[in-house]
């Protein structure tokens, strides 16, 4: 093999557990830990080094296990089955590299009970881009769970049929978009040195992870000296949040002591020691470089699932008395190349104050917006606590028939305003349920503030929702309107009534 070869990519077992991932269905906090660390105890029951991505997800190396249980699919049939045990829900996916076997945990098919060597539906993997049903039913004799099986050497096909969205990076999955390259395939297929020219850094880890070649892998190495940090607690620290913003500080120290030897981390292993002597001990790894702030979730994670806390946010047994954080993995750091005119990116000085004002209000105390999906405005930005990893509660990638184009509103009230619009006779505007209009929009009244004349408007534009339920179902018209004050409105029409959506300004 030639020096600079890539070598042989390492099989990768992935298991997923939807409702500690899923912000809507999964449960607070601490109680989402506590079903995760024992979510991480019995998949350690089949194989003893588990890293826990984030969580709800933790991954190790399957060829030793597989080999051991008789093959990779009756492993997964067993994990999951011992993962139900707990209470919870599973998906695995197995496949040449970290990134690829996500992926396939993400589009997981349904167990077969009655031959659990083989998928449930024999046309899944022979189609690996097709679509998945990842929550169907494991059936009635089988464990709830569902499981996709990369076969050697077919990561690169299953990738190849994946849309770019599926990147972490969703600012260049967007250009990536708009340039024409749709699926991972499509940035496969591009030269290696015109990707990394166009795009940078980024684009070059895209490109390598587009061909199934994972990095971390390939250049993780154990750190030559003992670069770990360390902050012991005298007396115990009995409290959650100072711990969680001491983690913070230590994980700032490790960053620092690594760059110095151009080094970066992508493992981080915690360990905490508590004032009776019992430790506890996970391995941490991150899609991407770990950040001081993702570090300190982490240990809150690991923490709060360890040792449950009372009401009162105090930690049983007398608290913490040694907290550390040991590089497990480093790579060479390699820099990071900003774009052209400069990218919205999280200064340490922005994240250190959010830090700091949640370890004295709490973890909900700064949030920050997620854009996603949805045909309302209202639906289409989620609030998540800072430095939390979570996904929006509708996703962007579908059409979503009936959403208002252009750009979005700047004002978003959280309660629609009442409000009236009237033609020139001062009579009140109504709309047919077959979108007429019985006048020209003249006048608008929100609330008790003046009347303001209607310089433009455009619509209406029905929209129907949940015909299928009687109980949500509703059916509106919307409107964009322009006043004299140089505002526009969205307004919406709804059981003869007009509101005040949001606001261009």
């Amino acid at each position: 093999m030639r020096p600079d070869a890539d070598p042989a990519p390492q099989r990768i077992m992935v298991v997923r557990c939807p409702p500690l991932c899923d912000p809507e269905a999964s449960p607070a906090g601490p109680q989402a830990a506590r079903l995760f660390e024992r979510v991480i105890g019995a998949v350690t029951g089949f194989c003893p080094n588990v890293e826990a991505a984030e969580l709800g997800v933790c991954a190790f190396g399957v060829r030793g296990p597989a080999r051991y249980f008789g093959g990779e699919a009756v492993l997964a049939s067993k994990i999951i089955a011992a993962v139900a045990e707990v209470g919870v829900e599973s998906r695995i996916g197995v496949a040449d590299g970290m990134f690829a076997a996500l992926l396939a945990a993400r589009r997981a098919e349904p167990i077969d009970p009655v031959n659990p060597a083989g998928p449930a539906d024999p046309g899944g993997p022979a189609d690996p881009g097709g679509p998945a049903d990842p929550g169907g039913p494991a059936g009635p004799a089988g464990p709830a769970g569902a499981v996709l099986v990369i076969p050697p050497g077919g990561t690169a096909g299953f990738l190849a049929a994946q849309p770019v969205s599926v990147l972490a990076d969703q600012d260049l999955a967007g250009l990536l978009k708009r340039l024409g390259l749709l699926t991972l395939g499509d940035l496969a297929g591009l030269p290696a040195s015109d990707v990394a020219s166009r795009f940078g850094d980024a684009g070059e880890v895209v490109h390598r992870l587009a061909r199934g070649l994972d990095l971390r892998p390939l250049a993780a190495c154990p750190p030559a000296h003992d670069l770990s940090v360390a902050r012991e607690f005298d007396p115990p620290e009995p409290l959650a949040e100072p711990v969680v913003f001491a983690a913070k500080t230590l994980a700032e120290q490790l960053h620092a002591g690594l760059a110095a030897r151009g080094l970066t981390c992508v493992r981080v292993q915690v360990r905490a020691t508590w004032a009776d002597g019992e430790e506890s001990s996970r391995l941490w790894r991150h899609d991407g470089l770990l950040t001081a702030a993702g570090v300190a979730d982490r240990v809150r994670w690991q923490l709060d699932g360890w040792r449950a806390a009372p009401a009162d946010g105090q930690y049983a047994q007398g608290g913490i008395g040694m907290l550390r954080l040991v590089p497990d993995q480093v790579v060479r750091a390699t820099g990071h190349q900003l774009a052209l005119w400069g990218e919205a990116v999280v200064s340490d000085r922005v994240a250190r104050a959010a830090m700091r004002v949640q370890a004295m209000l709490g973890h909900e105390a700064v949030l920050r917006p997620v854009t996603g999906g949805g045909r309302n405005v209202s639906e289409q930005v989620s609030h998540v606590p800072f430095g939390e990893k979570r996904e929006p509660r509708l996703a962007a990638g579908p059409p979503w028939p009936g959403r208002i184009a252009g750009a979005a509103p700047g004002v978003v009230y959280p309660v629609a305003r009442e409000a009236e619009v009237t033609d020139d006779a001062g009579r009140l505007v109504t709309v047919t349920g077959r979108c007429v209009l019985s006048a020209a929009p003249a006048r608008l009244v929100i609330g008790r503030e003046p009347p303001r004349r209607i310089t433009a408007w455009a619509g209406p534009w029905p929209l129907a929702e949940r015909w299928w339920d009687a109980a949500a179902a509703r059916r509106r018209a919307r409107f964009q309107l322009a006043t004299d004050d140089g505002r526009a409105w969205l307004t919406v029409v709804q059981d003869s009534r007009w509101l005040i959506e949001a606001g261009y300004w």
